[in-house]
């Protein structure tokens, strides 16, 4: 896996909208802030275009990507906001340019397309963190990313969860979102997991389909050879009048139960107050025990 360059004061980062549309108001606080990092941001041409619930055309929204992926100027792409249309135009674009002069992809829930994409096809590292419509309501995940993006990678120690399964495993890091993983099975941009560490969240689903996705990557092998598991916010989940009987976290426990390599749950990661960064791509060292879970980049 190749690393992109880490940012310095100066660099070009881009805003680019692949999903659903945004507003100058929503996006203001964070060219703000990245602006006093130092950063020259460049906002995409058609970043505020609406259609529909989209930020424009598919058409539209994937010239702005791949335009500043074959910008070698632009050192970092920072996605205004997930929701859904990303997947509509992975198929639009050209990833030559951007595997040839990696930059860094910065993004979650509905960028796990592209992160799952570009960790398959490029060989190159990702950012899984706050995007820029998230910047002005979580100042640990922004402090967190800017440690990232200019070469200080976090280390991480997690308290006890009950559900956690005890080991000790080093792997790449790979996922995201588990509703988008599910999606992908089938397709040229499906997760690769053998042999590294999976990493899922997810938000506003029912538990019964918790159950038919984890089922699902179960029954295509996607959980048979991993290193380990890492689980992020199951966030707001929905019931149906009669009770599923579990939590998230207990379904995938019990999807899992096959299985020996180390789980732990509550990771920072997803739709969270706090959404820590996440290289996707990098190689952790993952050690949970019955005191807590340590994870730290190799």
């Amino acid at each position: 896996m190749r690393t992109p360059d880490y940012l310095k004061e100066g660099d070009r980062i881009a805003i680019v909208a692949t999903a659903r549309k945004v507003t100058k108001q929503e996006m203001q606080p964070c060219i703000y802030i990245l602006e006093s990092w130092g950063l020259e941001v460049v906002l995409a041409t058609n970043l505020y275009d609406t259609k529909d619930q989209f930020a424009g055309t598919d058409q539209g929204r994937s010239a702005d990507l791949q335009a500043m992926l074959d910008d070698k100027q632009i050192k970092a792409i920072l996605f205004a906001r997930g929701g859904y249309g990303t997947v509509r135009i992975v198929d639009l674009l050209d990833f030559k340019g951007f595997c040839e002069h990696p930059k860094w992809l910065i993004g979650y829930s509905d960028i796990t397309v592209l992160h799952s994409h570009v960790n398959k096809h490029c060989k190159v590292e990702t950012v899984h963190g706050v995007m820029a419509i998230n910047f002005v309501k979580d100042n640990h995940g922004v402090a967190g990313l800017k440690q990232t993006l200019f070469g200080e990678p976090l280390g991480f120690e997690l308290q006890v969860n009950k559900l956690n399964r005890a080991g000790q495993s080093q792997g790449r890091v790979v996922g995201g979102n588990l509703s988008l993983l599910y999606s992908l099975k089938g397709s040229i941009s499906d997760a690769e997991t053998a042999g590294k560490i999976l990493f899922i969240e997810d938000l506003d689903e029912y538990l019964y389909h918790i159950d038919r996705m984890m089922t699902n990557l179960k029954r295509s092998g996607m959980l048979a050879n991993l290193k380990g598991l890492i689980v992020g916010g199951m966030t707001d989940m929905n019931d149906n009048e009669i009770p599923f009987g579990k939590s998230a976290e207990e379904i995938i426990m019990d999807v899992l139960g096959a299985f020996d390599y180390p789980v732990c749950f509550g990771f920072p990661a997803g739709h969270v107050k706090r959404n820590m960064p996440l290289i996707l791509g990098r190689e952790v060292q993952l050690n949970v025990t019955s005191s807590g879970t340590s994870i730290n980049y190799h």
